[in-house]
């Protein structure tokens, strides 16, 4: 209820009225006056209130009335009634119905019971509601009324003391606050402003209203009194205190700042009387160091006093606080002092409250951005923002540092830090095991190092300045500080200040950036910024950062609380995140160090952050001048440098890292790992705290990474050590994993730091996914210093095989990875950085994770959906491709396997839209080096099987010939045969895919040659491409043709044999889409240049044995040398070459330079034919008969093989082609023959024939008869020279042999018109020396027959094929052939003396075939029976079609014929085989029943004249041979070969006796005597044992004694000659057997006479019959047969010496009548009963001589 109510009033009169009678009744015996007063006093109020209808207006008028009954009482002193006119004169104050006057009369007795010491606490209550409800107290009654307050202040009683302060406090804060209602009163009245005085007397205050005026003589004693001098205006004070004063000023300054800060005195009294003040207060302070000796000092008062000390700090602060902008130059003074106050040599009570006056400054950024402004910026001014911070940190410093002094404080450590200085030793002592243990006895937060334990209080909360010791207004004496206060608050007040500072500073740029964006919407509002604003905030980031990262690195360094770590962490990261927007490079990296060293191990000697420190220690110089914070931290930097101080010894040769005595002991060792470097040292390990710092470090990183600029080498180096410790390797997609280390001991890790590593991978990969938020400059930085971390890394990994550091590499992945929609600004450096460095690295993993990093780019940059899409932009997909091509430069096999898989799976997902970059990939391809290995081979090879077999189609055409080229250097690559031949095949369905879209791929490069063309005539150059002037299709058959040429000169002959095929098969099969004009490079730059290489290669080939194929594979002995294995790809080639020249005759014929090539292919097949190799050799022959199969345009269709057929040769000529062996052709299949007639059929059809073609063929086949005979020539010249024991360097086989003679029959039928007889000579000589070579032993199993088959060879078959062939041709010929009959005889002939004289071959010993054994003779004579046999046999037949023939009987050809023979006959037994002499015995009979009748016929030309003496000795030779039967012929066969005998006795009887007449009388002779000798030619002239076996001849005895009887005898006789011959013969015959009579009649009478023993006698008897008994029966027979004849023969014809002698033949006979022999006895019987037609009387001799 208010107190001017109608009821208020009402009230007040009723308790006035009472409260005066009360009095009236106290005073009533004591104080008469009193009373009266008292009820004058009702009197008068009841008036009042009776009259005045303002009833409180009028009681304030007449006051001093009222009020005086109660003053009167108050006088008596007497307690009851003072307390109740004391009561009532509140309730009249409380209603404001007191005037001025009545104050002052009010004011005046309480003085008075003041002074009595009376009822002082009413005494307090009643000045405070006089003074608290109206403002009538003014001036001196106002002054006295405080005086009064001061004055109970002082007394004895403390409760009246508190009061009194209390009342004293408010009635100040009462006068000031009147001042305040004042000038609110008069706030729009201006002021005029006051003249200027000259003198600064107190008693200028005549401009002021009465409050101010009040207020400030009120301010001013109280400096007078805190000052100690007398009060200008508090009249009769008698005692005042220092330290109340100073708190009454606080207050007022804290309070009141618009007063003095709107009035000019009140301005001048802070400065003149204030600031001295207090700095004058502050000079113990200042002067005092502690440990100072008292004497020191001029007296115990001068030292610090806390109580007053204290309240200074407050003034101080509320000073700086509200009047800094009035008081810079004192502030300055101010600010400083505070700052001495932190000096480790002050009082510790003394630091306490000085720290945290700073703390107070801490939390008031504006005004830090003042003291910078004010100061900072100044020249020559103190750079008192820069030493608040240092002084902080010096102070934090010192406190690790004083506490180990010996300071009484240090002592005064608690229980619990005791306990952890004992676990922090026990941790250094005994690793981290004690240290766990030391971490969980301290539960408190707390900060430690090197041995010194600081706790971590609560002491405010965040950003407000809770002071505890600035509050200890009661104290008197200093408190004891509890550990941990001063460092708790110095902690607090730091981070405040960086909160503080970076939260106005970031306000202000986000505001500035606001700004900015509204200016570029509004460009036409021109907004003002504040000028320098950036400049103040980089000086006072300047400024303060070396402190603050001294400070906050120390803190971090020795916190052991994860909570106090977190802040620090925060703090360090706001300040360089906010460096880094300012563009302060310096602070921004530092802060960044210090979290880098804090992440790592202790020690840990990172190169980067340790050359870091070393530049901020000159940039902390230069900054910080020579502060002693700035001092303490060059000189001695708190565990800042980590890596510069860390060191490692090796004892006994294990690697120990010491372990500093600093705060890492107590923490918590989470994990174990190898370090990041050169030299193996031992482990390091990581506290939580790192992992801590790390997870900063990341969310630095993450959220600021747009300000990190060069930064960023330092953070990704930490963090890339942090990695390598904790053991993550990287992943798919650069993504870093937890893996196990490789090398050393492995990676120890606890449980806590395993559940935080997929999160700390996880942030790992989002910062470098937030990338692509960066923008294109930050996004370098990135890069490059990825680039840079990689760079260390590569130098690192050389020259040792630890595992290398692959984060960098990783990171650079996956930074790529995220980029790719600007994937452009960066590739180069990205890839190129990664080709040069990482890929070429010799350690496998750095490369292989170079490789990975570049191929995952390029996949997901071809498979990335660019704007506009990589099909539109060529530039980009080739700028892409291009790494992959870079690859290949890498001679890494692994890397090759990389950059091949890559391609496979390129092509599996990209392969149909790379376009232009086809060249590109095919390049890579094809960038096979044998040196690489298998693997990669096949890898590569796998990628052309998938381009060739799937993207052909979609390829540009001009990739055809890089497609060919790469598949022909996978045949050539040497490491792996299967990918040689299987690309060989791919050869193969390339040449198929041209063929099948051969006209759109012609049109498509034409296309392509026209521009190329235009490009080339406008630079002026003339068209650059392989084989230029043939068309582009037909240049991508060549290159095709090309490349299966070099295959088919490849070392490896499964190689060379495949490619040999394909390029055939490929000719025939697509030879047709050749133009005309291209056919002439294939022959000559495609086939004859593989002729010729192939040619070198093979004779040039090594001669070694090759022991095996490789692996376990044997070699055939066909195959085991490199020459034998050449001579195979020779025949190959060869036979290919022919066979295209076969079937392609027609249109080569059309090229003009036909017959120089059929020249040049018959030089290869000679000199292949010559070849020492076999296998060569003789294909090269069958690759001669192919092309000699080749029909001549003739009329009729005929083949040669029909004409061959025709006339009779049999098919063994054309055989060998598809005979089995080593050397056998390529075999076509039957798609191939298919396809040869489905595209060539037209071709094989003969053009028309025409004169020049015949002209033109005759010279090509006599091209051929050339070759034939000098191949023949050379191959069968024998050896010369040498002994027989000297191995001939090479003799021709018998294939080879037959191969060559069985060529002449198809060769013939091409030349016979113009063959001479020079030719048939030269063939003559081929022939013979062909038959003549022997073979060699080893190979006669395989050609000879067993000895005792009369077979032919092969060879010798096809000899007398050839002259079978030629003696028909001249059969059928014209009459001038004719003429070579006698040479065809010729050469039968000499075959036919191979029956018993083996040719020579040379000087070569050879044995004869039964006598070889096939391990002694080295070479062995042929058979040559049969072969001369069956010459013998020809010549037999063809002298019987031939025998008249002119030339045949002018060349004496029947005389050669026996010439021949008579050496078989003459051996006889002799003959190496029976039947040579038997079939020359019938040859002859039949030669001479042919040729002697023709003889006769030409006796009279006497051309035979020479024959007859030759016929003689063949006889004789024959018919009394001089070889002895063998042992084992048998009677049988004794008796058929005696019917032979005497059937040449019969022709002549019958052929050649008659005609004696036509024949030569020598020639006749001679066969008398030959007849005589055979009938008589069992005679033996002695008997002996040897002859005892020898058999005789009866029969042919009988016949020739037949005919020569019946010769004899005829009557034919006409000559002389002949009788005499006649008569010669018949006396021979009779002495003859009248000599064998008698020796048998000898032997009877010896054999009766000497009886033998029994067995002897049988053997004689035996014997006898064998030989005697035959003997004596045939004379006996012959001279009963003489006796017939002589009866029969005209008398006149018998000699009388005949007479004479036959009968004297009679008494012989009749001795031999004893014979025992009844044989003997019927033949004497027939001989002796012709006797009887002798028995006639006697004649006269004379008569008889006469006659």
């Amino acid at each position: 209820m208010s107190t001017s109510s109608p009821e208020a009033v009402k009230k007040l009169l009723e308790n006035m009225q009472t409260d005066l009678r009360s009095l009236s009744m106290e005073c009533k015996k004591k104080f008469p006056p009193v009373k009266e007063a008292a009820e004058s006093g009702i009197v008068k109020i009841k008036t009042i209130a009776a009259r005045n209808s303002d009833i409180l207006a009028t009681l304030k008028e007449n006051s001093s009335e009222v009020v005086q009954p109660f003053l009167m009482g108050c006088g008596t002193k007497e307690p009851k009634i003072t307390q109740l006119c004391l009561a009532a004169i509140q309730r009249l104050m409380s209603h404001e119905v007191v005037s001025e006057a009545a104050a002052g009369n009010i004011i005046n007795m309480l003085w008075q019971l003041m002074e009595n010491g009376l009822e002082e606490l009413k005494l307090l209550q009643t000045v405070l509601v006089l003074l608290t409800t109206n403002t009538v107290v003014h001036d001196q009654v106002l002054s006295k009324a405080i005086v009064l307050c001061f004055r109970l202040h002082f007394t004895k009683d403390n409760i009246t003391n508190n009061t009194a302060a209390a009342t004293v406090r408010q009635v100040v804060t009462v006068v000031f606050e009147r001042m305040v209602a004042e000038d609110e009163r008069f706030k729009d009245i201006v002021d005029q402003p006051p003249p200027v005085q000259g003198n600064t007397n107190r008693r200028s205050v005549s401009t002021l209203r009465p409050s101010a005026k009040d207020a400030y003589m009120l301010f001013q004693d109280l400096c007078q009194l805190v000052n100690a001098d007398a009060p200008y205006w508090l009249v009769g004070m008698t005692e005042m205190t220092r330290t109340f004063g100073l708190e009454l000023l606080e207050s007022v300054l804290n309070d009141f700042p618009r007063v003095f800060l709107q009035h000019q005195e009140f301005s001048f009294l802070l400065k003149e009387r204030v600031c001295p003040l207090v700095i004058k207060l502050f000079s113990p302070n200042i002067k005092f160091r502690q440990g100072n000796s008292s004497a020191a000092s001029p007296a115990p008062v001068e030292k610090p006093y806390f109580p007053i000390c204290m309240r200074l700090l407050r003034v101080v602060s509320v000073l700086i606080k509200h009047f800094y902008s009035l008081l810079v130059t004192e502030c300055e003074i101010f600010l400083s002092l505070l700052v001495k106050f932190l000096d480790g040599e002050k009082p510790q009570w003394l630091r306490a409250v000085a720290v945290e006056s700073v703390h107070r400054l801490c939390v008031q950024p504006h005004l830090l951005r003042s003291f910078c402004l004010s100061y900072d910026m100044k020249q020559h001014s103190t750079k008192v923002f820069r030493d608040i911070v240092n002084a902080l940190g010096s102070f934090i410093q010192s406190l690790f540092i004083v506490l180990n002094t010996g300071n009484p404080a240090a002592t005064n450590t608690s229980t619990g830090g005791s306990g952890a200085q004992g676990a922090a030793q026990g941790a250094a002592q005994g690793g981290p095991g004690a240290g766990g243990q030391g971490g969980s006895l301290t539960t408190q937060a707390a900060f430690e190092y090197r041995g010194t334990w600081i706790p971590l209080m609560t002491v405010s909360v965040q950003g407000s300045a809770k002071a505890t010791y600035l509050e200890m207004l009661d104290k008197v004496e200093p408190p004891s500080i509890p550990e941990g206060y001063a460092m708790s608050v110095a902690f607090s007040a730091l981070l405040d200040l960086v909160r503080g500072i970076t939260s106005m500073i970031e306000r202000a740029l986000a505001k500035e950036e606001e700004e900015a964006v509204h200016r570029e919407a509004n460009p036409d509002q021109n907004t003002q910024l504040e000028p320098g604003a950036h400049l103040v905030w980089e000086e006072m980031v300047s400024a303060c950062w070396c402190g603050l990262l001294a400070a906050l690195s120390l803190l971090l360094d020795a916190s052991t609380d994860e909570t106090a770590t977190e802040s620090i962490l925060k703090a360090e990261l706001t300040v360089a995140a906010l460096c880094g927007r300012l563009g302060l490079v310096t602070p921004r990296d530092a802060f960044i160090t210090a979290i880098c060293k804090a992440s790592l191990p202790p020690h840990y000697a990172l190169t980067v952050l340790s050359s870091n420190t070393a530049n901020l220690n000159k940039a902390k110089k230069t900054a910080s001048k020579t502060t002693p914070l700035a001092k303490a931290t060059t000189t001695h930097p708190p565990k800042m440098s980590r890596g510069n101080t860390g060191a490692s010894y090796s004892i006994q040769g294990q690697s120990v890292q010491i372990i500093s005595s600093s705060s890492e002991s107590h923490q918590q060792v989470v994990a174990v790992g190898q370090p990041l470097s050169v030299q193996p040292q031992g482990t390091v390990v990581l506290t939580a705290k790192n992992i801590q710092c790390m997870r900063t470090l990341l969310n630095l990183a993450h959220c600021h990474g747009v300000v990190l600029g060069t930064s960023w080498q330092l953070v990704l180096a930490t963090l890339q050590h942090l990695v390598w410790i904790l053991g993550l390797k990287p992943g798919v997609g650069g993504a870093l994993k937890p893996g196990r280390a490789v090398e050393g001991p492995s990676t120890v890790l606890t449980t806590a730091v395993m559940t935080d590593l997929p999160v700390i991978s996880n942030i790992l990969s989002r910062l470098f996914e937030s990338s692509q938020y960066l923008d294109d400059v930050s996004l370098h930085h990135l890069i490059n210093a990825l680039c840079s971390l990689s760079l260390e890394a590569v130098e690192m990994a050389y020259g040792n095989n630890k595992e290398p550091s692959l984060f960098a590499v990783a990171k650079l992945l996956e930074t790529g990875l995220v980029n790719m929609n600007r994937i452009e600004i960066l590739w180069r450096p990205l890839t190129g950085h990664l080709l040069e460095k990482v890929c070429q690295h010799p350690n496998a993993r750095m490369r292989e994770w170079g490789a990975e990093a570049v191929t995952s780019l390029i996949k997901a940059g071809l498979a990335y959906k660019h704007n506009p899409p990589l099909a539109q932009n060529q530039r980009l997909q080739l700028l892409l491709l291009n790494p992959l091509k870079e690859l290949s430069n890498v001679l890494h096999a692994d890397i090759r396997q990389k950059q091949l898989e890559s391609v496979l799976q390129i092509l599996q997902s990209q392969g149909d839209s790379l376009g232009p970059g086809w060249p590109l990939v095919l390049g890579v391809i094809g960038a096979i080096r044998n040196d690489q290995g298998e693997s990669l081979i096949r890898t590569a090879f796998q990628c052309l099987q998938l381009v060739v077999t799937d993207f052909l189609p979609t390829m540009p055409c001009a990739g055809l010939q890089i497609v060919v080229d790469v598949a022909g250097s996978f045949g050539l690559q040497n490491q792996e045969l299967n990918i040689s031949l299987t690309s060989i095949g791919l050869l193969w369905n390339i040449s198929d895919y041209f063929f099948q879209r051969g006209e759109a791929i012609t049109q498509e490069l034409e296309r392509e040659e026209a521009a190329l063309q235009k490009q080339a005539q406008e630079k002026g150059e003339p068209l650059n491409r392989p084989f230029h002037p043939a068309p582009p299709f037909d240049c991508l058959w060549l290159c095709l043709y090309a490349k299966l040429g070099q295959l088919c000169v490849d070392p490896r002959p499964a190689v060379r044999k495949s490619a040999g095929q394909t390029m055939f098969s490929t000719i025939a099969a697509h030879g047709t889409l050749l133009q005309q004009p291209t056919w002439h490079i294939v022959v000559w730059k495609v086939l004859f240049h593989l002729l010729d290489c192939v040619r070198k290669s093979s004779t040039t080939a090594d001669k070694e044995k090759i022991e095996s194929g490789g692996g376990n594979i044997l070699i055939h002995h066909s195959r085991d040398t490199a020459e034998k294995q050449w001579a195979e790809t020779w025949v190959l080639t060869l036979a290919g070459v022919a066979r295209i020249f076969n079937t392609r005759r027609y249109l080569l014929q059309q090229l003009g330079d036909y017959f120089k090539a059929w020249e040049v292919l018959l030089d290869h097949i000679q000199s292949a034919a010559l070849s020492k190799n076999s296998e060569v050799s003789l294909a090269a022959l069958k690759s001669f008969q192919e092309i000699l199969q080749i029909a001549t345009p003739v009329k009729d269709s005929a083949m040669p093989t029909d004409a061959l057929a025709a006339m009779g040769v049999p098919p063994v000529l054309i055989d060998p082609l598809s005979a089995p062996g080593p050397g056998r052709p390529l075999l076509r299949s039957d798609s191939m023959l298919e396809r040869l007639t489905s595209y060539n059929g037209a071709e094989l059809q003969a053009p028309p024939p025409g004169e020049e073609s015949a002209l033109e063929d005759a010279a090509l086949w006599w091209s051929a008869w050339n070759t034939w005979y000098r191949t023949g020539t050379d191959s069968t010249r024998p050896p010369s020279g040498g002994t027989g024991t000297d191995r001939p360097s090479f003799v021709p086989s018998q294939p080879f042999l037959t191969a060559l003679v069985q060529i002449f029959p198809a060769l013939y039928q091409h030349i016979k018109t113009g063959f001479s007889m020079e030719d048939l000579r030269k063939l003559g000589v081929i022939l013979h020396g062909a038959v003549s070579i022997p073979i060699s032993s080893d190979a006669s199993p395989f050609i000879l027959p067993s000895y005792t088959e009369a077979v032919l060879t092969s060879l010798q078959e096809a000899v007398l094929t050839a002259l079978d062939v030629l003696q028909k041709a001249i059969c059928v010929g014209p009459e001038n052939l004719q003429v070579m009959y006698p040479a065809i005889f010729e050469q039968l002939l000499l075959f036919v003396e191979f029956s018993c004289k083996p040719p020579q071959y040379g000087k070569m010993e050879t044995k004869h075939v039964a006598n070889a054994k096939y391990n002694q003779a080295e070479w062995v004579a042929l058979n040559y029976v049969p072969f001369a046999e069956r010459s013998l046999e020809v010549v037999v037949d063809l002298y019987h079609k031939t025998a008249c023939h002119k030339a045949v009987i002018n060349e004496k050809v029947l005389q050669n014929i026996i010439k021949t023979l008579r050496m078989p006959l003459g051996l006889k037994y002799g003959c190496p085989s029976e039947s040579t002499w038997k079939l020359a015995v019938s040859s002859l009979l039949k030669v001479l029943s042919t040729g002697l009748p023709v003889a006769r016929q030409h006796a009279s030309s006497r051309k035979f004249d020479t024959m007859w003496p030759e016929l003689a000795n063949a006889f004789k030779d024959f018919l009394f041979t001089k070889s002895t039967p063998p042992d084992n012929v048998s009677i049988q066969e004794f008796q058929k070969n005696e019917a032979i005998d005497v059937e040449v006795v019969q022709l002549i009887s019958t052929e050649i006796l008659p005609f004696a007449i036509f024949i030569p009388k020598d020639f006749v002779g001679q066969i008398m005597a030959m007849l005589n000798k055979g009938s008589i030619h069992s005679q033996s002239s002695s008997f002996t044992e040897a002859e005892v076996d020898v058999r005789m001849r009866e029969e042919f005895s009988k016949v020739c004694f037949e005919t020569l009887l019946q010769f004899s005898f005829s009557n034919k006789v006409s000559t002389p000659q002949e009788g005499y011959i006649s008569r010669m013969a018949l006396s021979v015959l009779l002495k003859r057997s009248q000599d064998v009579l008698r020796r048998y009649v000898d032997d009877e009478r010896l054999s009766g006479r000497c009886p033998l023993p029994s067995g002897q006698r049988m053997k004689l008897d035996c014997q006898l019959l064998r030989q005697q008994v035959t003997e004596i029966i045939f004379v006996l027979k012959a001279i009963s047969t003489l006796m017939d004849s002589l009866k029969k023969t005209q008398p006149e014809n018998v000699d009388g010496t005949t007479w004479a002698q036959v009968i004297a033949l009679y008494p012989t006979l009749v001795e031999c009548i004893t014979c025992s022999s009844s044989e003997v006895s019927s033949a004497l019987k027939e001989a002796m009963g012709p006797f009887k037609d002798f028995m006639q009387p006697p004649v006269s001799r004379v008569q008889n001589g006469e006659s």
